[in-house]
Formats: C-alpha cells, structure tokens, sequence
C-alpha cells in the first residue's frame, strides 16, 4: 500500500479534522499522531528512527493510505521523494491563532514532559525531537512561533509542486478539498474537532 494523500501542515492547523475527512471521502485510514498514541510500543521506535535520520516509511505506514498531522509534517521533503505521486494538503490558519492554540496544547505539552507520566515519556521525546526538527524547538516566544509557522508554510510550498499541493484552510469546508482530491461532496457536515478540550482528553486517555 502506497500512501496517496500527505498533510504537510502542522499540528494545530485543523489536522484531526482533516483526519477524520479523508477517512470519510474513503482515502483512509489516515495515520495521525493520535496513531502513535494509541500504539506507541510499535510507532515510537520507528518515528525515533525516522527522526535521527533512518526511516523506514514502509513499516511506519503499513495499512494506511494516507498521513496528515506530525510526526508526518516533519517529512514532507522525504516524503515527496518516496511518495512521489501522491497528493499534499498544507492545512492553515492565521499565525497568531496557531500560536495561541499550539501554545496552550502542544508546546505546554512538550515544555512540561518531564512532568508526564512514565508511560508517555518516549513518545514525548520522540515528539519534541520531530518538532524541533520542524522548526519548533523548545522556548520559542509568540514571535518566534509565527517565523517559525510562516518559514515552514513558505518550505513546503517550495518543496512541492504546485499542481500536487493545496494550500487549505479546514473552515473552507468540502468544496476545495473534494476537488483537489477528485471526490464527490459528501452531504454531511464537515467535520470540525479537536478542540483544546479535546486535546487534553485525548493526551490523557479520556478520548
């Protein structure tokens, strides 16, 4: 199985939601960090390697048609040479209301990680070892957030051509994503999730 469509953007950026989209349009399953989570015994180790430079795409995405979120995000150059076919979405919003949402999620997350408990310590180092990679290491302010979210945005889309990418923004709904992606619009509604609420509860098992 060879994946078909890669989400390039970061985490905060409407990625669950993206997620749970193309699973429903039926281009899934859709690998997600949610993924890595719920199996970290096997996916920690991989990314771990993935992230020192030794990655082995195949077993890392064994049954998925499809990736968006981190730890993928973080490859993208890699992935436009392994997958070089496949179909890239860059999801988007405002810098300042990322930063606001990573802030008090992702990056609280990974600044108190030594504070977690002893089973998520590995995925923790894995995570905060690929987002730094990304562009986002530890102690970063508000300004150095947004450079950071602007330069990978600016990255992506000079690594991937233009007619394999869409630049979107969740709250654009069906219309633009179907279309890139050849799919009729479905009649339910697009899915909106993963609020900071729901990112607690997910982290902690309650989601």
């Amino acid at each position: 199985m060879s994946l078909k469509v890669i989400g390039a953007g970061v985490g905060r950026t409407g990625t669950y939601s993206l997620k749970l989209a193309i699973n429903h349009l039926g281009l899934g399953p859709c690998h997600h960090m949610e993924e890595v989570l719920h199996n970290q015994p096997v996916q920690v180790p991989l990314w771990a390697a993935a992230a020192k430079g030794q990655p082995d795409w195949q077993t890392i995405y064994k049954g998925y048609e499809s990736a968006v979120d981190w730890p993928t995000a973080r490859f993208y150059r890699e992935l436009i040479a392994t997958y070089p076919s496949a179909k890239f979405i860059l999801t988007d919003r405002s810098p300042e209301s990322w930063v606001a949402s990573f802030s008090g999620t992702i990056y609280k997350l990974l600044a108190e990680r030594d504070q977690a408990p002893a089973e998520l310590q590995a995925w923790l180092d894995m995570g905060s070892e690929v987002i730094a990679g990304t562009g986002f290491p530890d102690g970063l302010d508000d300004a150095g957030l947004i450079t950071a979210f602007n330069a990978h945005n600016d990255a992506v889309k000079d690594a991937i051509p233009a007619e394999q990418l869409l630049v979107y923004q969740v709250k654009e709904g069906w219309e633009p994503l179907c279309t890139f992606l050849g799919a009729p619009v479905p009649t339910e509604p697009f899915p909106r999730t993963n609020d900071r609420a729901e990112f607690w509860d997910r982290v902690s098992g309650k989601a």
